[in-house]
C-alpha cells in the first residue's frame, strides 16, 4: 500500500518508518530551542524505545515533553556542569535539562574515566525523566563497556507492607558486551508494571491485570485510572521489588544530592516546578581483571550455555535478556513502528503547530 498523506486518519494502527520518526522528532525539538545535537539525542532515545517495543517511553511522549519545555519546566538549553570529584567519579548538574541529554553526557564522562582507569561513575542531579534506561546501557555496551544505570522517579509505589506512595517505580538497568553471542541487556522496573504502562492503558481505555496496583482505598483494581487517581502500583516480587526501588533512590537520590524519598516531581501531573530527578551511571572496562578478548570469550561461553538450555513447556527457545527487544528492533526497522491512531494524531498535531512535516504513515506494515 502506498503511504498516506501526513496526518491522514487511519483506523487502528499507523506504521511509520523509524527514520521518519527520528526526523520529525528532531525537527520538533529544534523548533523548541534544543541544539541539533541535543535534539537528535532526545529523538533517537525515544524512537529507539519504540523500536524495542517500549512504546510507553517512545515518541508518543514527545508532545508532553514539549509542553513542559514551553512551561519552562524542562530547560531546552541547559548549562550542564561536571565536577570531577576524583579521577573516576564525577557529579553532573543537569540544570533541569532533558534527562536524555543529561544522562548521555554523564555516561560519556563515566566511560572516559573507565577507558583510563578501568572504572568510571557519574552521579546526576537536577535532571528530568530520561526515558528508557536501556538507552544508556546500549550506548555503553556498543562502546564496549560493562554498565549499570540507576534513576529515581516520582512517588507511585508503596514500600512492601504499606499502602502510601513513597517510592518511585525506578528502573534498574545493566549490560555487558559479548563476543559472537548477543550481549546481556537488562532493563527492569521495581514495580510489577511501570506506571507508563498504566497510563497507556488508561489512554487506550483498557483494563490492566489483577495485581498491578491498588486504588486510593488500598484495594486491588484492574482500572488503570483508579491506580493513577490516588492509587499505587505494586512492587514486583513483594519485598524484593520494594528493596530494589529503595536502592535506586539511595544511589540516584540520596547519594547525588537530588530529590529523594518521594520528593521527585511527577512530570505527568505537576506543572509548577522541574523534577530534580537523580541518576547514577557506572561504566567498567571489560579488560579490568583480564584481557578484553578473554572477557568476551568467557561471556560467549555463558551466553551459549544459557541459550542452549532445553526450553521449558510453552517455550520454543531460551533468549538472553534484551534479545527479544533486539529482534523486535530489526523487525520494526524493516516494517515500521506501530503507533495507535490517537497517539499518532497527537504527534501530527504537534508537528502542525510547529510547522514541521508530520511523519508519513500507512495502514499496514511496509
Amino acid at each position: 500500500m502506498s503511504p498516506t498523506t501526513p496526518g491522514a486518519e487511519i483506523e487502528g494502527t499507523h506504521y511509520v518508518d523509524s527514520n521518519d520518526l527520528l526526523r520529525a522528532g528532531t525537527e520538533l525539538l529544534t523548533h523548541h530551542g534544543l541544539s541539533a545535537e541535543d535534539a537528535h539525542t532526545v529523538a533517537y532515545c525515544l524512537v529507539e524505545s519504540d523500536l524495542r517495543g517500549v512504546s510507553t517511553h517512545g515518541i508518543v511522549r514527545l508532545p508532553h515533553y514539549l509542553n513542559r519545555v514551553r512551561l519552562g519546566l524542562i530547560n531546552a538549553k541547559p548549562n550542564v556542569t561536571t565536577t570531577n570529584v576524583t579521577p573516576v567519579a564525577a557529579l553532573v548538574d543537569g540544570d533541569d535539562g532533558f534527562g536524555f541529554v543529561v544522562a548521555t553526557n554523564a555516561l560519556r564522562t563515566a566511560m572516559d574515566a573507565a577507558e583510563t582507569y578501568g572504572i568510571g561513575m557519574a552521579g546526576v542531579k537536577n535532571s528530568s525523566h530520561f526515558g528508557m534506561a536501556a538507552s544508556y546501557v546500549l550506548q555503553a555496551v556498543r562502546a564496549g563497556y560493562i554498565c549499570m544505570v540507576f534513576t529515581n522517579a516520582s512517588k507511585g509505589m508503596p514500600p512492601w507492607g504499606g499502602r502510601d506512595p513513597v517510592l518511585g517505580t525506578s528502573p534498574f538497568a545493566a549490560g555487558a558486551p559479548a563476543g559472537d553471542q548477543p550481549p546481556f541487556v537488562l532493563d527492569m522496573s521495581g514495580a510489577v508494571a511501570a506506571r507508563g504502562k498504566v497510563r497507556l492503558a488508561a489512554l487506550r481505555g483498557e483494563t490492566v491485570p489483577e495485581g498491578w496496583g491498588l486504588n486510593s482505598e488500598g484495594a486491588s483494581t484492574t482500572d488503570p485510572q483508579e491506580i493513577l487517581d490516588g492509587g499505587v502500583v505494586l512492587p514486583v516480587g513483594g519485598p524484593k521489588g520494594s528493596a530494589l526501588a529503595m536502592m535506586m533512590d539511595i544511589f540516584s537520590g540520596v547519594f547525588t544530592g537530588s530529590a529523594f524519598a518521594g520528593d521527585v516531581t511527577n512530570h505527568t501531573v505537576d506543572f509548577e516546578k522541574p523534577q530534580n530527578v537523580g541518576h547514577f551511571l557506572l561504566a567498567i572496562k571489560p579488560g579490568l581483571f583480564m584481557s578484553t578478548d578473554d572477557f568476551l570469550s568467557r561471556m560467549d561461553v555463558l551466553v551459549s550455555r544459557v541459550k542452549s538450555s532445553s526450553p521449558a513447556v510453552g517455550f520454543t527457545e531460551v533468549l538472553m535478556p534484551g534479545e527479544f527487544e533486539s529482534r523486535l528492533t530489526e523487525e520494526r526497522s524493516a516494517h515500521g513502528v506501530p503507533i495507535p491512531a490517537a497517539e499518532f494524531d497527537n504527534l501530527a498535531s504537534a508537528c502542525a503547530a510547529a510547522g514541521v512535516a508530520a511523519p508519513i504513515s500507512q495502514a499496514v506494515p511496509f
